[in-house]
């Protein structure tokens, strides 16, 4: 492989298949167009050094931002939800990245507003996108609603509201689907054993795969205690899904401050709710698609890649 212009730093590759990878690798595509890229873990100073270094994660990157920052060239850090949302309040090689990176890229104009005010300047929001899909239509004889959440079992994903949920709603026709990895046991053995006609646990899939359940599905639930900048509200919202999400400053960021689909972290009764009225309330489930759509111009693919590019080439032009 040919010296790369830039390296994309990122705790997660192609086989966590998380939103941490989702974004490194969509990125590289689009700097690929201009520059020679390379994904990795991890950065070290060998060979000819990178023009540019794209660091995924305060705290996780925080050894190959400062290893590159002795050199003194261009560094980018693209903030996480955990980053901005618990790590930089406490954590003192998160709170170095901050300082070190030329600049600071966030997933959600909420997110800036949590960054010290000191360092605001150097920020810049860049909304996460995908392709869009045309959306599914579904027969008017369907024998249940799929009731979609995805996201690797976690504490932060809160994947117990979701089940608790399936057992509360109360219309006969939702079938809840969860779609994750297990990387909480304990988490995994409470999938498990929850396991019902009205809760499915797939576990991992391809990406792909995933996305057409997505399209497929009546809504996609988000249930995240805490959230950059979700990707898969994106991947519902391309393909015409509403969302269900917590209401936390990570999904009112991606959905708009006035959006009806927001339910209190935590509050399975509330998700429970909301699900049993996106099915009996066919006016309000179109309010909520179109509250969606109104924000499907923010996820265009075309509007990331001229961002992506545009940061990279301003960095490099210093």
């Amino acid at each position: 492989m040919a010296q790369a212009d830039v390296v994309i730093v990122s705790p997660a590759l192609r086989r966590e298949n998380n939103g941490n990878w989702q974004t490194a690798n969509r990125w590289a595509h689009y700097l690929r167009q201009d520059y020679v890229v390379e994904v990795a873990r991890a950065w070290e100073a060998q060979g000819k050094l990178p023009r540019l270094l794209i660091a995924l994660h305060a705290r996780r990157s925080a050894a190959s931002l400062a290893a590159y920052a002795a050199y003194g060239g261009p560094s980018v850090l693209v903030l996480t939800g955990t980053d901005i949302y618990r790590d930089i309040d406490s954590d003192a090689s998160a709170q170095r990245s901050l300082e070190l990176a030329t600049r600071l890229v966030v997933l959600q104009e909420a997110a800036l507003r949590a960054l010290p005010s000191h360092l605001r300047g150097k920020a810049e929001v860049i909304y996460q996108s995908a392709p869009a899909l045309a959306p599914y239509q579904p027969s008017p004889a369907r024998r249940h609603y799929d009731v979609t959440m995805v996201g690797h079992l976690r504490p932060e994903k809160d994947p117990l509201s979701f089940i608790a949920a399936s057992q509360l709603s109360v219309q006969p026709l939702a079938r809840f689907v969860h779609i994750g990895g297990t990387l909480d046991q304990e988490l995994g053995a409470a999938a498990t054993a929850a396991a019902s006609r009205r809760y499915h646990w797939l576990g991992s899939l391809p990406h792909g795969d995933v996305r057409q359940r997505i399209k497929r599905s009546h809504v996609l639930v988000l249930t995240s205690r805490m959230e950059g900048g979700a990707n898969v509200i994106i991947e519902a919202v391309t393909c015409g899904v509403p969302v269900l999400a917590s209401d936390i400053d990570g999904n009112r960021g991606m959905l708009g401050e006035h959006y009806e689909g927001y339910f209190p972290p935590g509050d399975a009764a509330a998700l429970a709710r909301l699900v049993d009225r996106s099915i009996a309330d066919p006016a309000w489930y179109a309010r909520l698609k179109a509250q969606c759509e109104a924000r499907a111009p923010l996820f265009a693919p075309a509007a990331e890649k001229a961002a992506v590019l545009g940061l990279a080439a301003r960095l490099l032009v210093r």
